[in-house]
């Protein structure tokens, strides 16, 4: 009858296993979801924006005093400064459209039917 009742090891592991959540839970994808929205606002914000007449006339163009406002100005409104900032947008852009597709990729741990 001792031969019959698992070792103390294997008792002590399976008092202790947790119940596992299934793979697609949903706080994993909501958070996904969430991510994804906000990398693409910005990105299309940072896209848009500095192309705009409003990039020019915010406050962020009058930061500079003295000498230093004129150097400011003209890196402020520098094509390629603008094309920087959409540069980054579209850098959001691609990690929003990448974690979107990571979403509908299979998910390894799901179970098969």
């Amino acid at each position: 009858m001792d031969s019959e009742q698992p070792p103390p090891a294997q008792e002590v592991q399976q008092q202790t296993a947790v119940p596992r959540i299934a793979s697609g839970s949903w706080f994993r994808k909501f958070s996904a979801v969430v991510f994804v929205v906000f990398c693409f606002e910005i990105g299309l914000f940072l896209l848009i924006y500095p192309w705009t007449d409003a990039w020019t006339d915010n406050n962020i163009s009058l930061l500079g005093r003295g000498e230093f406002e004129l150097s400011w100005r003209q890196l402020w409104n520098d094509p390629y400064f603008r094309g920087a900032v959409s540069g980054v947008g579209v850098l959001n852009l691609w990690i929003a459209l990448v974690e979107l597709l990571s979403l509908f990729r299979h998910d390894p741990m799901k179970p098969k039917l």
